[in-house]
């Protein structure tokens, strides 16, 4: 994670604390939103797609797969934290035992082995903690090389990706760090870009303002995060609903 990203997120952290005002379906931003879609725009169509389907073209869906269940592994113990702070310990110790069984047996987490003993991937995130504590997500933005984005989103990922194994696992050595740290992140973006590509293939060529259709995509898969807020209420409410039926008891 650059420093340019700490420092963003810093700043939108605590911008997001005070938004509770604001309308998150007005794009308050929409110039300088536009403006940095279209550079991303740009810049993906002449950089990141190619590489995805250069990527997609040497390989084969199975090896894919296992890419696939490589990252999703090497995520696990960030899932497990935010499970814990999510108050699932039951999905927390299934996460750990998904990171030991696969990074074992499932060679490095390229074979999901966990899952046929029962043990399935159920991923979470900083985001998603900190949507359960009711924080604001904070208008849409567009963030240069990111894309879509929303304040509570940027700070989940930062957190997320500092909590990330190939993150502080290789702070003990400063000449590998840098190296695998990079080089983790860019099979993680071409490896999801990979991934998107036919789904926003397809957005495009049905779309007639791919931003605005992008941003109401977005926004739309944001919207379930918000019934997380009023779930994790009920709960305490109910954990405080005291019913002393000391009578009933002894009837």
């Amino acid at each position: 994670m650059s420093k340019y990203s700490l420092l963003l997120a810093a700043f939108l952290s605590g911008f997001a604390c005070n938004v509770h005002a604001i309308d998150n379906n007005a794009d308050w931003l929409e110039n300088y939103n536009r403006a940095m879609f279209n550079f991303n725009y740009q810049l993906d169509k002449y950089t990141l797609k190619p590489l995805a389907e250069g990527y997609r073209a040497i390989t084969t869906p199975d090896i894919r797969n296992r890419v696939t269940s490589f990252i999703g592994n090497v995520q696990e113990p960030v899932t497990a934290v935010n499970h814990t702070l999510q108050g699932s310990f039951k999905d927390t110790l299934v996460s750990l035992g998904r990171f030991l069984i696969n990074s074992t047996l499932g060679l490095g987490g390229t074979f999901d082995v966990a899952a046929g003993w029962g043990l399935k991937r159920n991923s979470t995130n900083f985001d998603t903690t900190l949507a359960t504590y009711c924080v604001p997500d904070g208008p849409f933005v567009v963030v240069p090389l990111l894309g879509p984005a929303t304040p509570r989103s940027l700070v989940g990922l930062t957190a997320d990706s500092v909590a990330s194994p190939m993150y502080w696992g290789t702070q003990h050595d400063k000449n590998y760090a840098d190296k695998i740290s990079y080089g983790y992140a860019a099979i993680v973006t071409i490896n999801t870009r990979e991934r998107a590509l036919d789904l926003l293939n397809d957005l495009e060529s049905n779309s007639v303002d791919f931003y605005a259709t992008t941003r109401s995509a977005y926004m739309q898969n944001r919207q379930a995060m918000k019934n997380l807020c009023a779930s994790s209420r009920k709960k305490t409410t109910a954990s405080y609903d005291f019913d002393f039926e000391i009578e009933d008891e002894f009837e």
